[in-house]
């Protein structure tokens, strides 16, 4: 199964409708490792963002979004069809890998070079601008509450819906849209008063 599960991240992402995937699922829990590796491509994308949003570098990321993967091959015989819906499963994998994963780590700063890799030369000046953009609103996002800082991932890193996000997180759409709210602001407030601060 592992020739199945070699992508990188490329920016390409594929979706299918409710019934297709159902199928593909129920495909993959019966074996069929061309359903599984279709699954693997629709959401390799939304998860490797999930998890770089969260551990900010690549290499890790992609590994431990290769990881997901594989728990989910291994565990796909346990999804429950009638149960959460396949991406939220999948998100609960990767926020689980991800748990383990700090508590193995200590908590050091990561180097500012590790954050985004730079691409070229003719724009240097553009990417470290980038780099350090990313850098304030990874600061910011450590003002916010765990379950605000989940939200802002699921949502704009992972790219789900209310709906996927809140059945991710176990919670009503009514406090996702809250969370979110509330993230919203508070980003805005720390990241106003940093650039007032710096002028």
């Amino acid at each position: 199964m592992t020739k199945y599960l070699t992508k990188s991240w490329s920016g390409r992402e594929g979706n299918y409708p409710v019934q297709e995937e159902l199928n593909l699922v129920q495909r993959a829990r019966q074996g069929d490792h061309e359903a599984f590796a279709r699954l693997y491509e629709a959401h390799f994308d939304k998860i490797f963002r999930y998890v770089v949003m969260k551990i900010r570098n690549q290499a890790e990321s992609e590994d431990m979004t290769q990881q997901v993967f594989v728990k989910a091959y291994e565990s796909i015989g346990s999804y429950q069809l009638q149960g959460v819906p396949f991406t939220a499963w999948l998100f609960r994998i990767a926020h689980n890998q991800m748990v383990d994963y700090v508590r193995k780590e200590s908590k050091k700063p990561i180097p500012l070079d590790e954050s985004l890799p730079i691409r070229d030369d003719s724009d240097l000046e553009g990417e470290v601008e980038t780099k350090m953009e990313m850098e304030k609103v990874v600061l910011a996002t450590k003002q916010l509450t765990k379950a605000q800082r989940e939200v802002i991932s699921l949502r704009f890193a992972g790219g789900l819906s209310i709906t996927e996000a809140a059945k991710t997180m176990r919670k009503s759409e009514g406090a996702i849209k809250a969370l979110q709210h509330s993230a919203i602001l508070a980003l805005r407030k720390t990241l106003l008063a940093g650039e007032k601060g710096g002028k």
